[in-house]
């Protein structure tokens, strides 16, 4: 059998997806049955424990199939966003609503109760994150669940950003967090992935897949506003020729760094860049 990356094929030796039958060895083949984010962000976690390290996230609206679902309420399965795969809470899930219209195109937002900016909010949500709006005024969208979220900052569901880079941006100085998706937290290649995915271009979560899957090759010599440059384990977004934008350790948040003292700085440790990608010129933005 072909070796199969578990990070976006759900097996394990216990229960496996029905489609990965005659591919995988596991106790028991199942269909998955489809389930909705229901909190503003739900943590995807290697093992069904809170203390386990944290795989991705998935946001509010996101599809998942769960194909299993433990006695303590943990439930294993795979976003629809990108195939990733992982545990979840099972209480983070619940029955698929109408199809989303619009999705959050700000860092983050709050949603209120009413149409009313001093009524304690009911969540915030982050940049990705899909609602369902039934109605709207001037100021508020209305959610199928009867929240008001700020009309500006919502975007048709189907909307594009022109400018990846600029998206990516408006993240700068949010913590860093293995795993994290969102403004209060967000690793490397979470960043790439938010920032292409507002700009209408799939991405995978991880640097590795990004590098293998995403643009052609370019020489670092030439690198430009919008390249991707890669190095083992991690991933940054060209702002131009002379700057990065990256999610980092060092320095514990995004930022802003010279090519060459990020390059000097990582070669310190042993890792050189291992490529850099170029991406097809991005679409137009219609939101």
């Amino acid at each position: 059998m072909v070796a199969l990356d578990p990070r976006i094929h759900p097996f394990r030796p216990e229960v496996a997806a029905k489609y990965l039958q005659g591919q995988v060895e596991a106790a028991r083949f199942v269909e998955g049955q489809r389930y909705a984010v229901i909190e503003p962000v739900a943590d995807l976690r290697r093992a069904p424990s809170h203390g386990a390290a944290l795989a991705s996230q998935a946001l509010f609206g996101e599809e998942v199939t769960v194909y299993d679902i433990t006695e303590e309420g943990w439930a294993w399965g795979q976003l629809e966003s990108d195939g990733y795969v992982g545990w979840l809470s099972a209480n983070a899930l619940g029955p698929p609503g109408p199809a989303p219209t619009h999705k959050v195109s700000v860092p983050r937002t709050l949603a209120f109760p009413r149409p009313d900016i001093k009524a304690p909010p009911l969540a915030g949500l982050p940049m990705g994150a899909r609602l369902t709006v039934v109605h709207q005024d001037e100021r508020f969208a209305v959610t199928a669940a009867g929240w008001h979220v700020p009309l500006a900052h919502l975007a048709p569901v189907c909307a594009t950003h022109a400018d990846f880079v600029a998206v990516a941006e408006r993240f700068l100085d949010a913590p860093y967090l293995w795993g994290g998706k969102t403004s209060l937290g967000i690793d490397c290649s979470g960043l790439v992935q938010i920032a292409l995915q507002t700009a209408g271009l799939p991405c995978p979560r991880d640097s590795d897949m990004q590098e293998l899957a995403l643009g052609t090759t370019a020489a670092f010599s030439e690198l430009r506003r919008g390249d991707l440059l890669f190095w083992p384990g991690h991933v940054a977004i060209a702002r131009s020729e002379d700057e990065i934008t990256h999610a980092n350790a060092y320095h514990m948040r995004v930022a802003v760094e010279p090519v060459e003292d990020a390059v000097r700085r990582i070669g310190a440790t042993g890792m050189m860049p291992t490529s850099v990608k170029r991406l097809a010129p991005a679409r137009a933005s219609s939101g």
